[in-house]
């Protein structure tokens, strides 16, 4: 949105056309909402709608100079409620009677999309497409100000019996009611429906791991194989993939034997190939951080990094230099992908017959480790760099046994007992998971 004009306007994609949609406030401090078309389609080009969109700006810059847009008009005593058609667009209309919800939605879309990580966007994007295809569907027209609480309670259900697990309604609910949460904000709604909702029970999750004897055999497969360093640093920082693939050979000091994370890179596809993306924010500051260089991955970085310098010398022109400096490349320079350190990684671990997990697990793998050897639940959402605490106690406090035998020994001591039972239970509890993940293997 534009800030030095006496109003915002932002460009909205209606019906496969380009709209100016101008946000303002009349003379008794109403917001108003008016949508101007460009007659050019959706897919024109950036030059043709930005000469469009400048005239049109300059005409109603002029307008609501005179005053004629900003005069209270007198309400008439009985307001019919009409369909959202192209015509009323155009129409100097209310702001909780000019949209269709599913239009707010993609406006609302647009609205926060400065404010979000791309790949966050992307993520909201997806629930919010199929939002839209389901009320487009169901509700044809629906006017935002005519949503109900039961149109959404039935959208939960169908989502649920269709075979939705409880988390995943969830989802739905946290966009939608954030878009409502917006609209009320905004003076287009004067309460947000969505609280009035019953979501379906949301089962905990429960992370998939490897034990210490699992990693070794996986660290076994990938010998030799292009991800071997890229499953090393997972498994032993707990980094995520796009942090890993974003790693430059900045981030590594070895005098002084740090590793440092700071960007990240993730990938969607896009006429039929998959489109790279190098991030260098991340999306909170707890996901920036140092950690100690490792002396097993030092090695190992030492060698990729002699390993590289010969092939590129070796090669010469014909060693991609597009991403010279990131250190998760193959022989050739090219970058490591997040599409093929997930389905490269799911093949290894079917081919050799290893426990199904997928590669981010790996990052639940060191988590699990550190807990069970007395690293405090507080360390651990540091190390992964989550951005509360609850975060990691969600993800991890089922596997938090040792905490439990320091209280039961706390309160044998105080009144009274032996504690030595609990040494017994920590080993009893050891060997029941020694034993459960044997037989999952």
């Amino acid at each position: 949105m534009k800030a030095s004009l006496p109003f915002k306007y932002i460009i909205a994609d209606k019906k496969g056309k380009n709209y100016v949609v101008f946000d303002f406030k009349d003379d008794s401090g109403k917001r108003k909402r008016k949508w101007v078309t460009t007659d050019l389609p959706a897919d024109c080009s950036y030059k043709a709608l930005t000469a469009k969109v400048n005239v049109i700006v300059a005409k109603f810059y002029e307008e609501f100079l005179t005053g004629s847009l900003t005069k209270v008009k007198e309400a008439p005593k009985e307001k019919e409620k009409t369909e959202l058609s192209e015509e009323s667009l155009s129409d100097d209309a209310e702001c909780k009677t000019s949209f269709e919800f599913t239009a707010f939605l993609d406006y609302w879309l647009e609205t926060i999309k400065p404010t979000l990580a791309r790949t966050s966007h992307q993520s909201y994007t997806r629930y919010i497409t199929r939002i839209k295809n389901y009320f487009d569907e169901r509700y044809p027209h629906l006017l935002l100000g005519n949503l109900t609480a039961l149109q959404l309670q039935q959208f939960y259900n169908d989502k649920y019996n269709s075979g939705l697990s409880g988390n995943s309604v969830k989802h739905y609910h946290a966009n939608i009611h954030k878009a409502l949460k917006y609209a009320v904000k905004m003076d287009m709604l004067d309460i947000n429906v969505a609280d009035k909702v019953e979501l379906p029970k949301i089962q905990k999750f429960e992370a998939n791991f490897y034990n210490k004897d699992e990693l070794e055999q996986l660290f076994e497969v990938f010998k030799g194989d292009r991800l071997e360093l890229v499953v090393h640093i997972a498994a032993y920082y707990g980094l995520r993939k796009s942090e890993i693939i974003g790693l430059k050979w900045d981030s590594v000091n070895f005098e002084e034997k740090k590793l440092t994370v700071r960007r990240k890179v993730s990938s969607t596809y896009g006429s039929g190939k998959e489109m790279i993306f190098v991030e260098n924010q991340l999306k909170t500051e707890s996901s920036v951080r140092t950690f100690p260089l490792i002396p097993h991955i030092k090695q190992m970085l030492i060698e990729r990094k002699t390993l590289e310098g010969y092939y590129s010398k070796l090669l010469g022109k014909d060693f991609d230099r597009e991403y010279d400096g990131f250190v998760c490349r193959d022989n050739f320079g090219k970058l490591i992908t997040p599409n093929f350190v997930t389905s490269h990684f799911k093949y290894i671990i079917q081919k050799n017959k290893l426990k199904h997990i997928r590669f981010h697990d790996l990052r639940h793998s060191c988590a699990s480790l550190l807990l069970a050897n007395g690293i405090s639940m507080k360390a651990i959402q540091e190390w992964l760099g989550h951005s509360t605490f609850n975060v990691t106690a969600n993800f991890y406090s089922h596997l938090d046994f040792h905490s439990k035998v320091e209280s039961a020994e706390t309160i044998a001591k105080v009144l009274g007992g032996d504690s030595a039972d609990t040494e017994q239970a920590i080993h009893d509890k050891g060997s029941e998971g020694k034993k459960s993940r044997k037989s999952s293997t």
